[in-house]
């Protein structure tokens, strides 16, 4: 007999502590979704992205399917060597037009410190892009 209102009441103590939670302004959301490629290496210098850039730097060319207008210039990607659970960053600033939706080319410094050989020419790779402003 008590019990229906006992669950009303509780009901509605959860859904007005819900709406007492404080809400952040601005707040910005990203989803990271984990795409899976290769990763080969390029002989860098200018980019898509209008920037200037030489091999000893940690930056990278994404597919043209995900390029789009260089919505992505400049942010980072987290990339982790799927052989050896090497993880690192690189900036993306270049468009790789010979690349596969998930593939990404990075310079020969960036391709060095995922623990791989200039020679080896390709890695499995897992990545996934970093909030807007974020730089390690």
């Amino acid at each position: 007999m008590f019990r229906l209102p006992a669950t009303f009441l509780a009901l509605c103590a959860l859904v007005s502590a819900s709406y007492a939670l404080p809400i952040r302004e601005n707040a910005t959301l990203s989803k990271r979704n984990a795409n899976d490629g290769r990763a080969t290496h390029y002989e860098v210098g200018l980019g898509a992205c209008g920037s200037n850039d030489v091999d000893s730097e940690s930056v990278l060319a994404i597919s043209r399917l995900i390029y789009g207008n260089g919505e992505y210039c400049n942010q980072w990607l987290q990339i982790t060597n799927t052989a050896n659970g090497n993880v690192k960053y690189g900036q993306m600033r270049d468009r790789c037009e010979s690349c596969g939706q998930n593939d990404i080319d990075l310079s020969p410094s960036l391709f060095e410190a995922l623990g791989a050989d200039l020679n080896q020419g390709v890695l499995q790779v897992e990545w996934h892009f970093m909030d807007k402003g974020w730089s390690p």
